[in-house]
C-alpha cells in the first residue's frame, strides 16, 4: 500500500486530461475527493473522453500548450496542485516515424518545463511522468525491470527516454519528488482508432455483424504486454503517495503475441481469426521491436499494485466496447 494517502481536499493537475489515461485518472481522482484541474491544447474542440468517463463538468479545464514554458508556469500557479501528472504528447510509435520532430516536441519540452517550474517556484507538488516500456527496445525476451538499460528503437521511444532522464536528473539535482511510471501497453475503449488493439476490436465487431471484410495486419509474431488502462491509472496515483520518489515498471508481466491477442478478440465473438485476417508486410513498422516483456515485481513490493486483467480479457473487453 502507499506510504501516505492523499484524499479529500487535495488538488491535482492532469496535463493532457483529454487522452485515455488523463480522462481515466481524472475520474479516479474525483472519486477520491480531489479538486482536479486538467489541461488541453484546445478545450473548445471538446473532450469526449471526459464525457465517456463521467468526469466532464467536474474537471476545471485550462487551455495550455505544454510546450509553452510561460503557460506551464501559469497553469501551476492557477491550479496550486499537490500532485502533477504529465500525460501529454503524441502516443503512437508508428506515427512517430511519420512525424519524428513533432513527436519529440510533444513529449520532451512539457516535462522539462514542468520540472523547471517546480524547481524555480519551490512548490512542494509531486510530479508523475508517464514513461514507456518502448524505451527498453528489444530485450531478447528477458523481462525488463527498472535496472534494464534503455535501447530506444523509435522516435517515440527516444523522446520518452529523454523525458525519463530529465525526471531523474531533477530528482537528484534539485530534490524534487518526481517519478516516472514506465508504462507498458495498456488499453481501453478510449484508445484512438489508430492503435492496433482498437483496430482489431473494431474490425471484429464489424465482421461479426456481417461486413465480410478481411483485416490486414503487420507482423503477427511481435510480443507485447497488454494491460487494462483503468488499472494502470491506479498505479500512477499510488506512485505519488510514497514518501520517496522513484521509477517503476507498470505492466502485467505476461507478454503475448499479436497473433494470440487477435485470436482472443475473434474468439470472444465466436469467430476463427484465421478466416478473417491476412498479413500485410507494408504495415510493418521500421525497426520493429520483436518482443517487449516486463518485470513489474517492484511495483507489487513498493506500492502494492499488480495488474489483474491480462491480454486475452483485454481483447474481449475491447470487442464488447
Amino acid at each position: 500500500m502507499p506510504a501516505t494517502a492523499a484524499g479529500p481536499g487535495s488538488r491535482a493537475l492532469v496535463v493532457g486530461v483529454g487522452g485515455q489515461d488523463g480522462a481515466l485518472l481524472a475520474r479516479l481522482l474525483l472519486d477520491r475527493g480531489y479538486a482536479v484541474f486538467g489541461t488541453s491544447r484546445d478545450p473548445a474542440a471538446g473532450l469526449p473522453n471526459l464525457e465517456a468517463t463521467g468526469a466532464a463538468g467536474r474537471v476545471r479545464v485550462l487551455a495550455l500548450d505544454p510546450a509553452d514554458a510561460r503557460g506551464v508556469r501559469g497553469a501551476l500557479a492557477e491550479a496550486r496542485p499537490d500532485e502533477v501528472y504529465c500525460l501529454t504528447g503524441q502516443s503512437s510509435v508508428g506515427q512517430s516515424f511519420a512525424d519524428p520532430g513533432g513527436t519529440v516536441a510533444s513529449l520532451v519540452p512539457p516535462v522539462a518545463h514542468l520540472l523547471e517550474a517546480l524547481r524555480e517556484s519551490g512548490a512542494p507538488a509531486r510530479l508523475l511522468n508517464a514513461g514507456s516500456g518502448e524505451c527498453f527496445g528489444d530485450t531478447g525476451g528477458v523481462p525488463a525491470s527498472e535496472r534494464t538499460p534503455f535501447d530506444p528503437r523509435s522516435p517515440y521511444a527516444w523522446a520518452k527516454s529523454a523525458a525519463h532522464a530529465l525526471v531523474a536528473a531533477y530528482r537528484e539535482a534539485a530534490g524534487l519528488h518526481a517519478s516516472t511510471a514506465i508504462l507498458f501497453n495498456h488499453e481501453s475503449a478510449l484508445r484512438p482508432a489508430r492503435f492496433v488493439t482498437r483496430k482489431v476490436a473494431d474490425a471484429v465487431r464489424r465482421i461479426a455483424a456481417g461486413s465480410g471484410e478481411t483485416l490486414a495486419l503487420g507482423d503477427l509474431s511481435v510480443v507485447r504486454d497488454w494491460g487494462w488502462a483503468p488499472e494502470y491509472v491506479e498505479a500512477l496515483w499510488r506512485m505519488l503517495q510514497r514518501d520517496a520518489p522513484g521509477d517503476l515498471v507498470i505492466a502485467t508481466g505476461h507478454g503475448v503475441s499479436l497473433e494470440d491477442f487477435v485470436a482472443a478478440a475473434f474468439a470472444s465473438a465466436g469467430l476463427d481469426w484465421r478466416r478473417h485476417v491476412r498479413a500485410d508486410a507494408s504495415l510493418r513498422r521500421p525497426s520493429e521491436v520483436a518482443a517487449c516483456r516486463a518485470d513489474p515485481s517492484a511495483a507489487a513490493r513498493e506500492i502494492g499494485w499488480a495488474a489483474t486483467v491480462r491480454a486475452g480479457e483485454v481483447a474481449a473487453r475491447l470487442v464488447r466496447g
